[in-house]
């Protein structure tokens, strides 16, 4: 299997891989294991946060791998409710994943207006003590991303919302597009998605799995894309997408289910 290289451009510097291991819900052992087998698989880009309560496990995996540290993009998350104490979680995470930087930090949800402005000044000391060497937002809005660059200046590098062809919203993409903001989705292996016929119809005419056409298009669209799994096949298999392309009738065919 050859690993799909595809990266995005940060816009203050840096690359993030567009695919990468998600780990929510995954804890302990299991956790260790999974992060392990991802990073044999060829995954460099691995996403946890505070409130997932694995980061330990995470980096257990990551230190046992024999990867080096330089070569991971490694994301956490800082839940509004630790507003105050931003730097002092962020240390927290980073002890746990046993690093001295997150490649990528994220507020996990909005907290509210005033309140996002503070963390996100917090977030940008992190970013310019060299803590996070970016920084961005989880389930925000395009008009709430744009309040935090309008208050102090600095417009998130990244946003990660829920994302899969039966969410697909075109104004969407671009509207992140035009600000120079990176879309990562996170859930796109849930809601049905592996069931739909349209999905499915795809994969059985390509000889893949419903899975694969998801994070083809998502790679195809340069959209980053997080699946997450504690079999080992199935985080191998999720991976294995640069051996077919979706055509733009099948792309088409996908981004219309999000339209209906």
């Amino acid at each position: 299997m050859t690993f799909p290289q595809d990266s995005a451009d940060l816009a203050e510097g840096g690359r993030m891989p567009l695919l990468g291991f998600g780990t929510w819900q995954i804890k302990g052992s299991k956790a260790t294991s999974a992060v392990g087998w991802a990073l044999d698989a060829g995954y460099r880009h691995l996403d946890t946060a505070t409130v997932y309560g694995n980061e330990k496990a995470v980096g257990a995996g990551l230190a046992a791998s024999g990867v080096a540290r330089d070569d991971v993009f490694v994301t956490t998350k800082c839940p509004p409710s630790k507003a105050g104490h931003e730097l002092d979680t962020l240390r927290a995470s980073l002890d746990g994943l046993g690093t001295d930087h997150a490649d990528l930090w994220l507020i996990h949800w909005p907290g509210g207006s005033a309140a996002d402005v503070d963390i996100w000044r917090a977030f940008v000391e992190a970013r310019d003590e060299k803590l996070a060497r970016a920084i961005g937002v989880s389930n925000y809005s395009l008009d709430q991303v744009d309040e935090l660059t309008r208050e102090t200046g600095v417009t998130p590098a990244v946003n990660q919302v829920e994302w899969s062809p039966l969410l697909f919203d075109r104004a969407v993409l671009e509207g992140h597009r035009e600000r120079g903001v990176v879309l990562e989705g996170y859930s796109a292996l849930r809601g049905g998605t592996l069931e739909h016929p349209v999905i499915t119809g795809i994969a059985d005419r390509l000889g893949r799995t419903a899975a694969q056409v998801i994070v083809r298009w998502h790679l195809q669209h340069r959209i980053v894309v997080i699946p997450k799994s504690t079999k080992e096949e199935r985080i191998r298999a999720n991976a294995d997408v640069t051996g077919f392309e979706l055509t733009a009738d099948d792309m088409a065919a996908l981004d219309a289910l999000g339209q209906g």
